[in-house]
């Protein structure tokens, strides 16, 4: 799709088409702008924003298209513009054309509560056997479904999207636009209720996504959703039922989910999760499994991987002995309901004690509203109530027992609350901003974390993208869990539309691909053994040897083409790759394999691209590659993409970017002729677990290596060298953070543990220990034990918890 088509598209639309260019990506937020070519900014105008207030500081920012409804007279006059009546729905008009050029299974989601994690647990199950795009977290709004949309393309088997709506006539542009061929509508609450004059019209204004699916799956267990769809007179559905009133029976009896078909057939799995919430909507997903022909080996294979989402009922060790559900997510009697039912179900602690906020969007009167509050929690038999909020403190009167209100979270944060022995569910829609809480709870347990900031990682990814040569493509290398981050690194970086992500091993590539990366991903380390998975998986296998070429070929199965391979030439690194020598053989083998065999990519690996003193060994290098992948590229007839140059060789060597260039630790702020242009990615944190008074003469640790000169203060941090934290950072070698002041290490690095001298630093028990991010940084921490950032990064234990921010 060309900038130029968009008139076409988009009803009553003017353009203005100075340089005709393919879209390549949507963009709404002035504040996220990836200036990559092709991209499009919409201003879109909302009750307290007006994104043509942006126009010049988002063209400043690189954007050179844009589609507007105002005046675009800011704009100079080397851009492309189109002039709307309205801009979101022009977006919705553009995401819903591209959408229908892709002619695949498409599942549309909606409901009051779990469409994300149907959504996730979905993408996941069918993403073992097909390329999967899905909504990213939980775009489902007007504008988010257009952005998800966006994201298909001709790699993708399937889609999932999400749609949800807050008032009557929404759906309807959502409906046009996703047009889901498969539908599953997941319950019913009360969320949104003040939108809609009766919970009849709700469930009627969701319906509305499936007016045109082949399939809408639902459980009919819910009396109100299957009445109406009787009523609606809707045939195309697929229901199930706990109770045998459905097409599909379902039972669950001693950990097994058993399926009763239409067709008679029998299906059982063995799930992770057996609170009903978690259950509905497992069920809701193997029931799209299933109809989209996945058998039970595959989804019950798939089932390994499912996790609960972030935020969603995750429980963390808290102080004095507690543990803290945290469903800081939504708040209606609905999502109430589910979380008490969570929380009950807990075993570690008898006393169980509910946090809530203020319930907004009910449409029920506050009394009434409050009152069945109040009776749903006695009949869970819950403990205790804290209700935070102007609302719930005036109803107090409905909840007998114990209970203490307070009329916002500062008022509470700030009173003393104390907790022993008890499970603490903190439940508060996203706007009461309810992460505090559950962050004060946890403060002096919840151990050693790596955060990593994603607009950190978006901020490197545009810098070392404005180095690029016109038309350079970009792989990014994710291996090691991505130094130290995880998929969410890889999603981000498929989200922002890099080319080719880079791993290490084959299964580090299939776990990625389960995640929901569709991007090309190629495989460095690949055996004879791994060629079956390569092959399901779609990976592109680095290719470095004869023996190794032809076991690739002999893979080969019949009615299916053999993924891409790259072919690694060695110039100078003397670890993998074809030599001069072996190009004879090599080019015959391939002009042989004929089109039995693509090869998407010829490179080599640079030895010191990052030493100026070598440079005339890196441009020998450079002439030996180009030279070798010419001999190779004769033979092919087509031109393979050529990669030589890694993070150092991108701006040291930029003459010579060739098809691609390879990012690795520069993306992560790893780049030390560069740290200044650049954002610091991950910060490792820990916290204090005790502090000590030492007098003059005693001795700290193992082997009594650190003798107190004065009588000193010291604390003991939870990390050591289970964790990466090196004992070569051992008795001041190291220092760390505390409240603003670097502090040494005093005594042996521990196993789980180290010992750091605060004396003279205000200090306390909890309190935050920063091991390295913006000081001290992961480049002096490589500095004191003689290493590089890269193996600092990578040595982080699996068992510290990565936590992944956007400011």
């Amino acid at each position: 799709m060309r900038f130029s088509e968009l008139s076409n598209i988009v009803e009553g639309a003017k353009a203005r088409v100075v340089e005709d260019q393919p879209i390549t990506r949507l963009v709404i937020d002035s504040r996220k702008v990836l200036a990559v070519p092709g991209a499009v900014f919409f201003a879109l105008v909302g009750p307290n924003h007006d994104g043509h207030d942006y126009l010049q500081a988002v063209y400043e920012q690189g954007i050179r298209q844009f589609v507007v409804s105002g005046s675009s007279q800011s704009l100079p006059l080397d851009c492309n513009v189109l002039l709307v009546s309205n801009t979101l729905n022009a977006a919705q008009q553009i995401a819903g054309y591209h959408r229908r050029q892709f002619d695949i299974p498409v599942v549309g989601i909606t409901g009051s509560n779990g469409k994300t994690i149907v959504k996730e647990w979905l993408a996941t199950l069918l993403g073992t056997e097909k390329r999967v795009v899905k909504s990213p977290k939980s775009y489902n709004s007007q504008i988010g479904v257009p952005l998800s949309l966006w994201q298909i393309n001709e790699q993708h088997e399937v889609a999932i999207f999400e749609a949800g709506v807050s008032r009557r006539g929404e759906m309807q542009y959502l409906a046009e636009i996703i047009t889901p061929t498969i539908g599953v509508f997941t319950n019913i609450g009360s969320a949104h209720d003040d939108g809609f004059a009766n919970r009849t019209e709700k469930i009627y204004e969701k319906l509305l996504l499936f007016k045109d699916s082949m399939q809408m799956v639902y459980c009919s267990d819910h009396a109100e959703i299957k009445q109406i769809i009787e009523l609606a007179g809707i045939e195309k559905t697929l229901s199930w039922s706990y109770q045998g009133e459905g097409d599909i029976a379902v039972g669950f009896e001693e950990g097994v989910l058993a399926f009763s078909m239409p067709s008679g057939e029998q299906y059982h799995f063995h799930p992770k999760y057996a609170d009903p919430s978690s259950l509905e909507n497992l069920v809701h997903c193997i029931v799209v499994c299933l109809s989209l022909g996945l058998g039970e080996e595959e989804i019950q294979s798939g089932m390994s991987y499912i996790e609960n989402l972030q935020m969603r009922l995750t429980i963390k060790q808290a102080e004095n002995g507690c543990y803290v559900i945290d469903d800081t997510y939504s708040n209606d009697l609905s999502a109430i309901d589910v979380a008490t039912d969570f929380l009950i179900q807990q075993s570690q602690r008898e006393k169980k004690t509910v946090i809530l906020s203020d319930i907004l969007e009910s449409g029920i009167p506050e009394g009434q509203l409050y009152q069945q509050v109040a009776e749903l929690l006695r009949k869970k038999k819950i403990n205790r109530l804290i209700g935070i909020g102007e609302q719930i403190s005036q109803h107090a009167h409905y909840f007998n027992g114990e209970s203490q209100f307070y009329p916002d979270k500062e008022v509470f944060l700030s009173s003393g609350a104390t907790f022993a022995d008890e499970i603490i569910l903190v439940k508060g829609a996203r706007v009461f901003e309810f992460e505090r809480i559950v962050n004060h709870l946890a403060r002096k347990t919840h151990g050693t974390v790596l955060e990593v900031n994603m607009e950190a990682i978006a901020h490197n990814l545009q810098w070392y993208r404005s180095k690029l040569g016109p038309g350079v493509k970009l792989m990014v290398m994710v291996k090691a869990l991505a130094y130290g981050g995880s998929y969410e690194v890889a999603n981000l970086l498929q989200y922002h539309g890099v080319d080719y992500l880079g791993v290490a091993y084959t299964d580090e590539g299939a776990r990625l691909r389960q995640n929901g990366i569709q991007i090309p991903i190629m495989v460095m380390n690949v055996k004879a053994q791994d060629f079956d998975t390569i092959q399901r998986f779609g990976l592109h296998p680095e290719i470095y040897t004869l023996d190794q070429l032809n076991q690739y070929l002999a893979s080969s199965k019949p009615d299916t083409s053999l993924p891409p391979i790259h072919l690694k030439l060695e110039t100078g690194m003397n670890r993998l790759g074809f030599v001069e020598g072996d190009l004879s053989a090599l080019t015959k083998l391939l002009a042989e394999a004929g089109g039995q065999l693509k090869v998407a990519g010829i490179f080599t690996h640079l030895a010191s691209a990052a030493d100026p003193t070598d440079r005339e060994f890196t441009e020998g290098q450079i002439e030996q590659f180009i030279r070798m992948s010419d001999r190779v590229i004769e033979v092919l007839g087509y031109q393979p993409i050529r990669h030589a140059l890694n993070t150092a060789g991108i701006v040291n060597f930029a003459d010579r970017q060739l098809e691609m260039v390879r990012l690795g630790g520069g993306l992560y702020g790893m780049d030390t002729d560069n740290e200044a242009m650049l954002k610091t990615v991950s910060t490792l944190k820990t916290t204090i677990s005790q502090i000590k008074t030492v007098r003059k003469g005693e001795t700290v640790g193992y082997s009594r290596a650190f003798r107190a000169a004065r009588d000193s203060t010291i604390a003991t941090i939870a990390i050591g060298y289970a964790d990466g934290f090196r004992r070569q950072l051992s008795n001041g070698k190291g220092k760390v953070a505390v409240n603003g002041h670097l502090v040494p290490v005093a005594g042996l690095v521990c196993m789980d543990m180290t010992m750091i001298d605060v004396t003279g630093v205000p200090s306390k028990v909890g309190d935050e220990v920063v091991i390295f991010g913006e000081r001290p940084t992961v480049t002096e921490m490589a500095e004191w034990t003689d290493t590089i950032p890269y193996e600092v990064m990578t040595s982080i234990g699996e068992r510290v918890k990565r936590v992944f921010i956007s400011e």
